[in-house]
């Protein structure tokens, strides 16, 4: 307990430095922004930012990212309470209470909830970062190029268990993106692989360009499809911000129900921030309503304070396995780890030993960004409210100029360009045919990790394929990812989980 407080106060003073709180705010105004914002995801923000962290600390930039992502998280609800229009995917289940309780006149203690339930979640979040941290280090340190080789495969079908749709989709997309991994030179052989001759794929493509391409241009070509008219404008006065008695008596089990489901939920690889959201409102939903309460999807607080809790507490807690173990859980997480690999620090157990004021740093951040969130969200309302009123017409042309100036600023190379433009139309393909793009950004970000761990464990084992199976934490990290590659194929389990995704 002692080295957690000596190593939170280490945090604190790296966070609390002028630098560092201007990003931290930076990106929570930002996150706040792109949740507001239909269209603007987190994952397409990140990666169109990730150019200009070549200029920034490194903690500064983890810190400015993080920012991002936990306060879309806090934005996404805005436009889902007041224009039934979820800024985020994890706010779609709080469009279905919210809209319904603005509707009714308490827009105002929607959003209260919504950002109560969020401060909470994400404080509480960050306290389970700090907590689990060391113990999860001392574990990884256990950790041979056989486990993870097979830490890897579990975290990569973990990816396709929970991703949203069909399993054999995400299975089709995690293996083209470990395909596109492989393009470039072989850092073994020195011999080029699946380049065309094309002296500019020589080193491969960068997951940069693949991500900008399969989220930003993708989603602004999405959007572009739709007409004007089903942007819908919030007109009514927002007053009476804060909840009831009554409202705290019913919200807050629902805070710490979400919270405790979201904490648990955004560890798991493929969880997350969306996961955890539909799973709270079906918890929700499961249990009996009191006296006098609404149904729900007719305004029931709980339907907002829970899912808003959940997806927030897994947004924090989505950092663990990223932190402690190189892994990304989600699309997000791996954008974080390649923005880390971006100032040279490799991702793993060793960053807490070899830089650990980065480490704490970024754990300290998030409660004084979820602090400023708090602060930012519930008095600027007005505000958000307007930008929801900025035609796209002006917003996309601006964000194809940002995205080609950041993609062409890292290599210099015209090709970068055109390559993001190409994987626009592939990532809007996708959307169209109901393929999930995460998992490919996944496949592309832990690819060529799998491909090193494989070579090095065979090499150390002299080609023995039987290390995998042979070494204990190999063996039931490959056992368990076997489990859920099997469980997830039977009939009965796949009608269920398509079931899940369907019925918040």
């Amino acid at each position: 307990m002692m080295d957690l407080m000596n190593h939170l106060a280490l945090g604190l003073s790296v966070a609390f430095t002028f630098d560092n709180l201007m990003y931290a705010l930076l990106g929570c105004v930002l996150g706040t922004v792109i949740g507001v914002l239909p269209g603007l995801g987190p994952t397409a923000t990140i990666a169109m930012l990730l150019p200009v962290t070549y200029a920034l600390q490194p903690l500064a930039a983890l810190i400015m990212l993080a920012g991002i992502y936990y306060g879309s998280q806090y934005g996404g609800s805005t436009t889902a309470i007041l224009v039934n229009l979820p800024g985020e995917s994890s706010s779609v289940v709080t469009a279905l209470d919210g809209y319904q309780m603005a509707r009714k006149g308490r827009a105002g203690p929607a959003l209260a909830a919504a950002g109560i339930g969020s401060f909470i979640a994400g404080s509480v979040g960050t306290l389970v970062i700090a907590a689990f941290a060391v113990p999860l280090t001392r574990v990884a340190f256990q950790f041979g190029p056989a486990e993870y080789f097979c830490l890897i495969v579990l975290g990569l079908i973990g990816a396709v268990v929970l991703a949203s749709g069909s399993a054999l989709k995400a299975v089709a997309m995690t293996v083209l993106g470990l395909l596109i991994g492989t393009i470039g030179t072989d850092v073994h052989s020195g011999v080029a692989r699946y380049g065309f001759e094309l002296p500019e794929l020589s080193d491969g493509i960068g997951f940069i360009i693949v991500a900008m391409g399969i989220f930003g241009y993708a989603d602004i070509v999405k959007n572009l499809a739709r007409t004007e008219e089903k942007r819908e404008v919030f007109t009514s006065k927002v007053d009476h911000i804060f909840p009831t008695g009554e409202d705290f008596r019913r919200m807050m089990p629902a805070v710490l129900r979400g919270t405790t489901l979201g904490s648990l939920l955004g560890i798991l690889p493929g969880g997350g921030a969306l996961l955890s959201s539909f799973a709270a409102y079906t918890l929700e939903k499961k249990l009996p309503l009191r006296r006098g309460e609404v149904a729900f999807g007719q305004g029931n607080i709980r339907g907002v304070a829970g899912p808003e809790s959940a997806n927030n507490a897994g947004a924090q807690t989505s950092f663990i396995p990223m932190l402690t173990l190189g892994l990304p859980s989600n699309a997000v997480m791996a954008l974080m780890l390649g923005a880390m690999m971006i100032h040279n620090i490799q991702p793993g157990p060793q960053v807490m030993t070899s830089n650990p004021e980065l480490f704490w740093g970024l754990i300290a951040s998030m409660w004084i960004g979820n602090a400023m969130l708090l602060t930012l969200n519930l008095p600027l309302v007005g505000i958000w409210i307007k930008l929801l009123k900025v035609p796209y017409r002006w917003l996309f042309p601006a964000i194809v100029l940002f995205c080609a100036i950041g993609v062409y600023s890292t290599n210099n190379s015209i090709f970068d360009i055109w390559t993001v433009g190409l994987f626009g139309i592939v990532g809007y393909g996708f959307l169209k045919l109901g393929l999930e793009p995460a998992p490919l950004l996944l496949g592309l970000i832990l690819g060529p990790m799998l491909e090193e761990n494989l070579r090095r464990a065979l090499l150390l084992s002299r080609g023995d394929w039987s290390v995998f199976i042979t070494q204990p934490l190999a063996a039931s990290l490959l056992s368990v990812a076997v489990i859920l590659l099997l469980v997830v194929l039977l009939p009965s389990i796949r009608k269920k989980r398509e079931e899940a995704f369907v019925e918040a």
